[in-house]
């Protein structure tokens, strides 16, 4: 019987929840017994083979690109985890929402103190992506099923989650894991 498919990919973030995904340390040689990884930095398979049981998203969305690919995760995964804070709120790269636009990319391609722009232009390449108005979190852009909360989560509730889930076993993580107090 074929394995089932985990897929996993960062959006407007740091990397951070991906290192934890890493840091379930050997477990992850379990991991490998129970699934299959698709389209992930962690395999650095770049399209998707087949429909996925699970995708991981980490990051929120600030550009079209990021928005594009998680309407991809969400059309090829059957469960859709939102992974650390900027998946679920913004986190960090929100923090421009309460800033025009405009200002922003002046300020990131015009008047930074260490930026060098002698000619005072704004990158305008067809190649990169449009920036959105703002900074969306996950669920605001698709359907969400479940939330992992943390900045990272740790690697015990990333594995406690997808031990659950490839399981068929209610999600019930302890306060221990999701507490940051």
């Amino acid at each position: 019987m074929a394995k089932p498919k985990i897929a996993t990919t960062s959006l407007a973030g740091c990397f951070g929840c991906h290192m934890s995904i890493l840091d379930i340390d050997d477990r992850i040689l379990k991991l490998i017994e129970l699934v299959d990884f698709d389209k992930s930095p962690i395999d650095d398979i770049k399209e998707f083979s087949g429909r996925c049981a699970v995708g991981i998203i980490e990051g929120g969305c600030c550009n079209e690109e990021n928005v594009h690919v998680l309407q991809e995760f969400r059309k090829h995964c059957d469960i859709l985890i939102a992974c650390g804070d900027c998946a679920t709120m913004g986190g960090i790269p929100a923090m421009r929402n309460n800033i025009p636009l405009k200002e922003c990319i002046d300020e990131a391609y015009r008047n930074s103190p260490t930026v060098y722009n002698p000619k005072n232009i704004t990158p305008n390449d067809k190649e990169l992506p449009l920036l959105l108005n703002r900074v969306y979190p996950c669920h605001e852009i698709v359907k969400i099923d479940y939330f992992m909360p943390g900045c990272p989560p740790s690697a015990d509730t990333i594995w406690q989650t997808l031990i659950a889930l490839l399981n068929n076993k209610p999600l019930e993580l302890p306060y221990e894991l999701i507490k940051y107090d």
